[in-house]
């Protein structure tokens, strides 16, 4: 992978951690703004469509990075044998917050150097 689509695959990968944030403020603002004469608003999003549309490409990017990176983690061959099973689950339940995390680790650095020497 070039480093552009490395980019491009952290930025797919911090939207979920950005979209929550944003859909809360907005949710808050809309629960705080709602009154018996006015419905809720979304500031942020405009309106409960465009929120609706968000959450939905951003769950089904959601499922789409999580096969992105559980087929990484057994493919790649910096992760550890004895430490891919335990990224997978990681990954799985950690989802939003561990993506960033494993690319950081197993993408986006350089493949280790080899230290295996041994010295006697």
């Amino acid at each position: 992978m070039g480093k552009a689509g490395k980019i491009v695959l952290f930025i797919a990968s911090i939207w979920p951690i950005v979209y929550t944030i944003l859909f809360f403020i907005s949710f808050l603002f809309a629960w705080h703004n709602t009154t018996a004469t006015n419905p809720p608003s979304f500031p942020i999003f405009g309106s409960f469509a465009v929120l609706f549309t968000f959450h939905i490409v951003t769950m089904l990017e959601i499922i789409v990075l999580l096969v992105i990176y559980i087929r990484n983690v057994f493919k790649n061959k910096d992760v550890p044998q004895d430490k891919r099973t335990l990224w997978a689950v990681i990954l799985f339940f950690g989802s939003i917050i561990a993506m960033p995390i494993y690319w950081y680790f197993y993408i986006w650095q350089n493949p280790s150097v080899s230290s295996s020497t041994t010295s006697k």
